[in-house]
Parts: C-alpha cells; sequence; structure tokens
C-alpha cells in the first residue's frame, strides 16, 4: 500500500510537496531551511550529517508523509546526549557510529517529527512511517534509529512500535491570553515581576536600544555582524560554529518571514553600533529562539535580548508559546516553566537494548522528579486552570505546568 523513499538531498524532493506535510507552524523543518543547510555545507560529510530524507509514498508515486533523517557519524548538535552509549559501545568492542536520526540539525526545538499535513490518515501513516524508518536502519546495517524532540503523540506511537522513549526537560512559555508585556508581568509574584523590571530598566540605563527585524529586513551587514557575534560565542565555549554566514543569508532570502533577528546597539557619540544580537525561527503558533552572541559584557543584555524581545514579540503576534532554546534554570524566574520533551530510540543490537532501556525507565523518574522541583518554583501567581487569572499570591506548584507535554 506505501512505499517508502530515501533522499540523499532534500532537493531531490519538491519543495512544495515537502512544506505542504510539514504545516507552517516549524519553521526549522522547511525545505528551504534544510535546503540552505545542505547548499552551504552546513551538514554533509564535513559534520558527519549525512541527508537520508524519508517519502512515504502511495502506489501513484504521492507524498503522504515525511521526516528529516541523517546518517549520523557523531552525536553532535542533537542535544539528545548519547555520548555514554556510544563509549558503552566502544568498550565492549562494537561499532555505534554511524547510526540514523530523524531531527532538524542542531536545533533542540520540539514538535511533529513525523510530517502528513493535516489527513484522518495520520495513526496509519506514522505507523507505516516509524517501521519503514526501522527497515531502513536495518538495512543499513547503523547502531541504532533516534527520533529527537518528538511530540506527545508521535512518542505513543513510537513506544508502541517498540522503541525506547527518552524524557527530557526544557523550559516553554505558554501563552495565556496576554494583551501586553505588562499583563504578562501581573500575572508574577511581586518579586519576580520587580526583577524583570529591574533588568529591564539597566539595559535601558546603559544606553542601549534594541531592534527588531524580520529576516527579509535584516540588511547585508547585519549579518555579518550576527554571524560574527554567534561564532565568537562558539569559541568562547569551545564549541563548533556549524552555521555559516552564507546559510543565514540564504534563509534571509527564502523564509526571512519565518527569522527574528533582535540587534543591541549602543548609543551615542561613542557607542559601539551592534554589540549584540538573538536569532529565533517564528511558525504560525511558536517562537524558537536558537542563537546569541554579544562582544562584551552587558549587565541583563543577555536576558533582554533572548528572553523580554521574545516574550514581548510573542505577545504582541500572538503566538501561543516561546522555546527560547535547550536548559536553563534561570528561565524560570523569567516565566518559562519546566516542559517536558521526548526522543525514541531503536537499537540493533539486543545485547544492549536491556541495559540501555533500564537507564531510561530510571532516567524518566529522575527527570520526572527534578520537573516536580522546577515546579515549586515557578513565578507565578495561582491561577484558575491557568486561565491567567490570578487566583492568589502562593506560586503554583501544579505538577504539568501549562506547555508541558
Amino acid at each position: 500500500m506505501y512505499r517508502l523513499t530515501t533522499h540523499a538531498a532534500i532537493d531531490e524532493i519538491p519543495a512544495a510537496d515537502w512544506n505542504a506535510l510539514a504545516g507552517d507552524d516549524l519553521p526549522h523543518l522547511r525545505h528551504e531551511f534544510l535546503a540552505a543547510m545542505e547548499h552551504q555545507g552546513c551538514v554533509g560529510d564535513r559534520f558527519g550529517w549525512l541527508p537520508r530524507h524519508l517519502v512515504l509514498r502511495d502506489a501513484q508515486n504521492r507524498p503522504l508523509a515525511a521526516a528529516p533523517c541523517y546518517l549520523k557519524f557523531n552525536s553532535y548538535g542533537e542535544f539528545v546526549f548519547d555520548w555514554a552509549w556510544a563509549d558503552a559501545y566502544q568498550r565492549a568492542g562494537q561499532r555505534y557510529y554511524p547510526k540514523l536520526v530523524i531531527a532538524s540539525p542542531y536545533t533542540p526545538a520540539t514538535g511533529l517529527r513525523i510530517l502528513t499535513g493535516d489527513t484522518p490518515d495520520r495513526p496509519a501513516l506514522a505507523a507505516a512511517m516509524i517501521q519503514g524508518s526501522v527497515q531502513l536502519a536495518e538495512g543499513l546495517s547503523v547502531s541504532g534509529l533516534h527520533w529527537l524532540f518528538t511530540s506527545d503523540t508521535e512518542t505513543d506511537w513510537l513506544r508502541v512500535q517498540g522503541l525506547l522513549p527518552r524524557l527530557g526537560c526544557q523550559f516553554h512559555w505558554q501563552n495565556r491570553g496576554y494583551e501586553s508585556f505588562d499583563a504578562f508581568l501581573g500575572a508574577l509574584s511581586a518579586e519576580k515581576r520587580k526583577k524583570i523590571k529591574r533588568e529591564r530598566r539597566r539595559v535601558a540605563e546603559l544606553g542601549i536600544r534594541i531592534r527588531r527585524l524580520r529576516g527579509d529586513q535584516v540588511a547585508p551587514e547585519e549579518w555579518r555582524i550576527f554571524h560574527r557575534l554567534y561564532e565568537d560565542t562558539f569559541d568562547k565555549r569551545g564549541g563548533l560554529p556549524t552555521l555559516s554566514l552564507p546559510f543565514f543569508e540564504e534563509i534571509g532570502r527564502t523564509m526571512g518571514e519565518s527569522l527574528l533577528l533582535v540587534l543591541a546597539e549602543e548609543a551615542g557619540p561613542a557607542g559601539g553600533g551592534i554589540v549584540a544580537a538573538a536569532f529565533c525561527l517564528q511558525g504560525s503558533h511558536s517562537l524558537y529562539g536558537r542563537h546569541w552572541g554579544c562582544s562584551k559584557t552587558f549587565h541583563s543584555l543577555h536576558f533582554e535580548a533572548c528572553y523580554y524581545q521574545g516574550l514581548e514579540h510573542s505577545i504582541e503576534q500572538r503566538l501561543q508559546r516561546f522555546e527560547p532554546g535547550a536548559q536553563g534554570e534561570h528561565k524560570v524566574a523569567r516565566g518559562f516553566l519546566p516542559t517536558r520533551t521526548w526522543s525514541a530510540h531503536w537499537l540493533a543490537d539486543a545485547r544492549f537494548r536491556r541495559p540501555i532501556g533500564s537507564f531510561l525507565a530510571h532516567e524518566i523518574e529522575a527527570v520526572e522528579d527534578y520537573i516536580a522541583e522546577m515546579n515549586t518554583h515557578s513565578p507565578y501567581k495561582c491561577t484558575d486552570k491557568y486561565s491567567g487569572k490570578a487566583g492568589g499570591a502562593q506560586p503554583c506548584t501544579d505538577s504539568k505546568p501549562p506547555g508541558a507535554t
């Protein structure tokens, strides 16, 4: 009934077909985004991400479902850490790489990975896609298959098909219908509200001016400055800046309406021009914070550029949620609550399935405990069913915060 095809380049798949399946809230899975990575060498042999994109087709060769898939020769840029698994394989004299990964490269953003568009056949298509991906992994003789940052429903489907679920935690913001940034602040405890106001005031007192630009409004020199700041951030942390300036320039041309660049400029006669920048991706309902860079230290500027500007933008654009990136407990005090993230894993070697499955079961318990603990530090006043209406002075400590999966 269905036939699964693999593609070594996203350009083998018509952009209109892929984007119709991906929908409009996943900018990191748009054809233009994945194509720019391939065109500009951000994936491929150099970085160990070899495209093997999946398309499920009917008897007439029409695409019914798709998934971004890569043959990986390392674990860099995945944000679901399996270095210990690779070490265990090596100690046992086994080969862990290559493996198959279904993900958006270098992008720890949650959402659908089985792209089907809006169809009632989604469960059947998903089952066929999952089964086909496992058969592909078996045919390629890779060590395993890893679906990263999957949706709740997809995680359940993957579990039913025998893949091992893995729980993680990020900190996301849910829009409770705020009319303004001040309305958002009004939902916080007095202490946290004052802290945020003080941080924003400090940035203004430094003479820093903030501009928010869509990707198609960014000038070539502004892209160059942003990219230099992006590279500096990786250099300071000992990381590898895989995304090139031509990549950002290309997506600025091809999907500029889905990009948000926050620029911080030092004002005054002795001002240093653009001194910091934050880069986000925007879907129809969500904002995804991705990269940040700063030329020198400014008190609270990171919070302003990476969090408060994104929150303000999300409220103005009526976006439902804001994912500011992986990790970071300091985000809780600024309105981002612990949110469950999922991945699912198939391992070819049965000798490793049991111990890794046991590890993941214990890890889930530990992450759940961590989420419960983080919820006790919620900055929000108690609300009625998360309606946004203040119902008391105590912070909410519900076990499943808004935005949790």
